[in-house]
């Protein structure tokens, strides 16, 4: 089959077009003829060397998104047969013509949805019902403010929340950027190049705050998060793109009964993200279905421009998603 490597850590230019064998099955899981594949910032990280796969995911093709078609059942496989058309979530080995997938881990591709579409889904989606919803709870009449909101991570969790009843705030970098979040249902946009996320949240909330913080950026951000969040509120870290140490206020944290947590996806067991998906296709896909949530796409790369894609993603030009196409 035809994959993406990464050659040697490094700029874009190590990704390289090579062939590879087709992967085995392992019971429980589904062989798929991949079709497209997203791209994800952890990609960019593992390329550079800076994410190291979690113990038997691939260390030299990345990819943690695809959509394609079922070929191959391994034992114990139930729900799926060959010809089904599915999206997963996959721990690497994503940019790939094959890729082997634990069946639970894969979620149909809804009939309005190409399968271009599907593969922009699994990542983004998975993370932020983890987060905003398993995590932190966020419930319906709750505040959610998601920092990055023109990404893929924004661009699902603006969506779902509103879905889910929720007012939604985002920060984003350009006057086109939050308007394109507004345009997906973000009830205000902040331009954090012009504005302090902080004063403009406390403004908007009249001193309340908000109930939730989805944050990927961490740094200098992290006491201005706990600032503007209100009573019981809870902060959930996914990222940590200035900086892992911070200075914090313990004293706020108790006088507003502040919740700090994150997580991270990529190393938790095919349990733990079956049961994503469970909930997912229960509470997430229906709206999907109706158009009510819809997959957003950036732009898409034929796989053998990945290095391309790459430079796009490291660029933060984009709005929404980055696919690539087998």
């Amino acid at each position: 089959m035809k994959a993406i490597i990464i050659t040697q850590p490094g700029g874009p230019e190590v990704l390289q077009l090579a062939e590879r064998p087709v992967p085995g099955l392992k019971p429980g899981e589904v062989l798929v003829k991949v079709a497209a594949a997203g791209v994800n910032r952890p990609d960019v990280a593992q390329r550079k060397g800076n994410y190291p796969p979690p113990p038997g995911a691939s260390t030299e093709i990345p990819g943690l998104e695809i959509a394609g078609a079922v070929v191959e059942l391994g034992a114990d496989v139930n729900r799926w047969k060959t010809g089904d058309q599915i999206c997963a979530l996959v721990t690497g080995a994503g940019y790939s013509g094959y890729c082997a997938v634990p069946a639970g881990q894969c979620l149909p591709v809804p009939a309005n949805l190409t399968l271009t579409e599907a593969a922009s889904l699994p990542e983004t989606f998975f993370t932020v019902w983890s987060n905003v919803f398993d995590r932190a709870k966020l419930q319906p009449g709750e505040s959610l403010l998601v920092h990055g909101g023109s990404g893929g991570i924004g661009v699902a969790a603006i969506q779902m929340a509103k879905a889910m009843g929720c007012t939604v705030y985002v920060s984003a970098g350009s006057t086109e950027k939050c308007a394109f979040c507004e345009g997906l249902g973000a009830d205000e946009a902040i331009n954090y190049k012009t504005q302090n996320f902080k004063d403009e949240i406390c403004r908007i909330t009249n001193n309340k705050g908000v109930d939730v913080i989805l944050d990927m950026i961490g740094g200098d951000y992290t006491p201005d998060n706990l600032l503007c969040l209100a009573d019981e509120g809870r902060l959930v870290q996914i990222n940590s793109m200035k900086g892992r140490e911070v200075k914090i206020d313990l004293a706020l944290i108790m006088r507003k009964r502040i919740s700090i947590t994150g997580s991270m996806l990529r190393s938790r067991d095919v349990a733990f993200k079956s049961a994503i998906a469970q909930n997912l296709e229960k509470h997430i896909w229906p709206f999907l279905a109706s158009g009510q949530i819809k997959p957003i796409i950036y732009k898409t790369f034929p796989a053998a421009q990945a290095a391309e894609a790459h430079r796009l993603m490291e660029s933060s030009d984009h709005m929404g998603k980055i696919i690539l196409t087998f």
